[in-house]
């Protein structure tokens, strides 16, 4: 059966990870722009201020996804570049890139997916509580109508919000990512409850409001566990551990974030540790968080840690695959999980976010041989192939990422894109990847 007639092939980005810009024509702050490259929370203390200058290399950019074949481009949104203050005053200038950039993005046959939000919070509302604040999905739902209003008459494809696991777990529970906070599960599941509510205000307006009927959606990552074999019992097991809470790891987990906005409910397992702590919503707000989605988006790199021995477990041991970055290759997570999520969820499975870390540089030729992304995007596509082969139903395939770019508290030292970014030039150079991704468009998929 393969990948469908319709599969959306394309590439994904962050506006912070890529635009630079980060205070150029009326652009606001937000907490990556205050709060990376200061105390050590980056490595070399590196922050996103120049990144890959897309703001001023955007039309280049396009060029090179026209090149790569990408059938669509998914990007997100700076809301301070939007809403300097998150709310309040439209920076017009800002405005008008994204909708030069949607209008460029059409203009040579890709299709424009926004993600609304990314991770980069506006300091000045961080500065009134944040997520903690109980006015931060009206805050969340006044920047949507803003980005809704001005470019839904273009575009169809929306994300609401990415990885919210990493937006709530990496930034105020572990504190590994902006504003690298740590806070108790009192805090966390108040602010988790804001997300939701604010994804479902944003979902809500997007349905009710979009000028071209729209196609939406959600972003988290996708923590999914492999069958230890193919027996019934193993595929249960890891089934129960792909939806579990997991007690105070719940901002982590991939039932706190989508039970609620595909099944109207919290999880069982998270009211029975928690109580009530667990903030409630009224009839009305659950009414709008559980608006109809059009797909499920999940970012997904490898598999969750399944058996464990000692100090090692199936998925982490001296000597396995590991990409760059220091994540295991574990391409079976690309057929487990869609299968998992299309099997609970019941909605069409979007791979929004998919690739590697690899050590880059251009050779002697002056070319970039990244044959180890090749071999790795040939895994995982394959397995994504088979769980279309399988019954299930499957929208599309973003790989992560266009570029290299500012890999977060990583900084620079993470290569994942199909375009090699020469960071003190600003020159790019299309990958061997990239050519051969451009292949995989070209024939759907079929000669994986």
């Amino acid at each position: 059966m393969g990948f469908g007639k319709d599969f959306i092939w394309g590439t994904a980005t962050a506006s912070y990870q890529i635009e630079g810009a980060y205070n150029e024509d009326g652009k606001g702050l937000n907490c990556w722009d205050v709060y990376a490259g200061i105390g050590g929370n980056i490595k070399f203390n590196e922050t996103g201020a120049v990144a890959c200058d897309h703001y001023h290399h955007m039309k280049e950019d396009v060029a090179l996804m026209k090149e790569l074949g990408t059938k669509a481009y998914r990007f997100s949104i700076s809301w301070t570049r939007i809403l300097p203050d998150g709310t309040g005053k439209v920076n017009e200038k800002g405005l008008k890139f994204y909708s030069d950039l949607v209008d460029e993005l059409i203009s040579n046959g890709i299709e424009p997916m926004i993600t609304l939000y990314h991770w980069d919070y506006p300091i000045a509302l961080h500065d009134k509580g944040g997520w903690l604040n109980k006015e931060s999905s009206e805050w969340f739902l006044e920047y949507t109508k803003v980005v809704v209003d001005a470019l839904s008459d273009r575009v169809s494809y929306w994300i609401t919000i990415n990885e919210p696991q990493c937006e709530l777990g990496c930034g105020y529970q572990v504190g590994v990512h902006a504003p690298f906070e740590k806070h108790i599960p009192r805090d966390l599941l108040i602010m988790g409850s804001n997300i939701i509510l604010s994804h479902g205000k944003a979902a809500d307006y997007i349905r009710k409001n979009a000028k071209k009927t729209p196609k939406i959606g959600y972003a988290p990552i996708g923590p999914c566990a492999i069958p230890s074999d193919d027996t019934a019992e193993a595929i249960e097991e890891a089934r129960q551990k792909t939806f579990a809470v997991n007690g105070e790891g719940f901002p982590f987990s991939i039932s706190y974030w989508s039970d609620p906005i595909f099944l109207g409910e919290y999880p069982k397992e998270l009211l029975d540790t928690f109580g009530d702590l667990v903030p409630k919503f009224t009839d009305e707000e659950w009414a709008v968080i559980k608006t109809p989605l059009d797909f499920y988006g999940t970012n997904i790199y490898y598999a969750q840690e399944g058996r464990k021995e000692g100090e090692y477990s199936d998925i982490y041991f001296q000597g396995k695959m590991m990409t760059n970055i220091g994540w295991p290759l574990t391409p079976e997570v690309l057929y487990w999980a869609p299968k998992f999520y299309y099997e609970r969820y019941g909605k069409p499975v979007f791979i929004t976010e998919n690739g590697m870390a690899s050590h880059d540089w251009v050779s002697l030729d002056g070319k970039v041989h990244d044959t180890y992304r090749i071999d790795y995007l040939n895994r995982y596509l394959r397995e994504y192939k088979r769980a279309a082969d399988d019954g299930v139903e499957l929208l599309g395939y973003m790989q992560w990422s266009l570029m290299d770019n500012y890999e977060w508290s990583h900084g620079y030292t993470q290569r994942f894109g199909l375009v090699y970014v020469d960071y003190p030039t600003q020159k790019r150079t299309i990958k061997d990847s990239g050519y051969w991704y451009k292949k995989v468009i070209e024939t759907n998929g079929e000669e994986l």
